[in-house]
């Protein structure tokens, strides 16, 4: 009877041991040892790389990150129990910051062309926009692909509005970021540049930093996604994230805040 009762209660343990193991860590999700979740989660930091680049990102009056990808993209973190760190990026490396693990996700507007597709592990669509050319008032009845073929552009090296650029056999010069594009042309050292409908309306026009700059026309229509590392299983947990928070109208609330309820996509 000690004997059976020995071996029963070893079996005991065993099955306890086993069930500790499966539930005790949180952070594994059920996730193999290369689980991007479970590297994020036990860091207890999601490091999200970035661009200077409103309404999506950008810093407020006391020097925090703030904005409609922002704000998406601290929830996020929270919905992982963990913190939400901003780290800005060259746009033109992103890919390498992810492999380096520099950074967890590419969380900026970014355009999933199927450049960027390839390269990483993307979210489904949230958000739609469009590049569009910003000029100055003297070339505000330049309207047309075809007429814009003589200006010379600023454009953020590695971005969509670069790809247009190029696919339009425009002469253009690479700058380190969207808003450095806009200052060119303010600054007179570029006729006319391409970026973000987002971002142009938010700094381009009356009531803006740029009230002497229009916008005259919108190349091409495109969707906005999250970027990491190639196979991660982060870009899945995104998914979720979206699904619940849009149920919920946690993204409807943040795009109201900042302007771009009219550009989010159901999720």
């Amino acid at each position: 009877m000690k004997k059976l009762l020995s071996l029963a209660l070893a079996a005991i343990m065993v099955i306890s041991c086993f069930a500790l193991v499966g539930c005790g860590s949180n952070s594994q999700s059920n996730d193999g040892p290369d689980s991007d979740v479970a590297y994020v989660q036990d860091k207890g930091t999601l490091v999200v790389g970035i661009t200077d680049f409103a309404p999506m990102d950008y810093k407020d009056d006391n020097g925090e990150w703030i904005g409609f990808d922002a704000d998406l993209a601290t929830s996020f973190a929270s919905s992982l129990g963990v913190d939400v760190e901003f780290i800005e990026i060259n746009w033109d490396s992103k890919e390498m910051e992810l492999e380096n693990k520099n950074i967890d996700c590419v969380w900026n507007g970014m355009t999933l062309t199927d450049g960027v597709k390839e390269a990483m592990e993307t979210s489904n669509a949230y958000c739609n926009d469009a590049q569009v050319m910003v000029t100055t008032k003297a070339n505000k009845d330049i309207d047309t692909v075809e007429g814009a073929a003589g200006l010379n552009f600023a454009v953020e090296a590695g971005s969509a509005g670069e790809e247009q650029a190029q696919a339009n056999g425009y002469n253009s010069t690479g700058v380190e970021t969207q808003a450095d594009a806009v200052m060119e042309v303010a600054a007179g050292t570029a006729d006319a540049c391409i970026i973000d409908s987002l971002m142009a309306g938010a700094m381009v026009g009356e009531g803006t930093s740029y009230p002497d700059l229009v916008v005259t026309q919108a190349f091409n229509e495109e969707l906005y996604g999250v970027g990491f590392r190639k196979g991660s299983d982060l870009a899945a947990k995104c998914n979720e994230f979206f699904t619940a928070s849009y149920s919920a109208g946690v993204i409807q609330d943040i795009a109201k805040k900042y302007g771009t309820q009219e550009s989010i996509i159901e999720q």
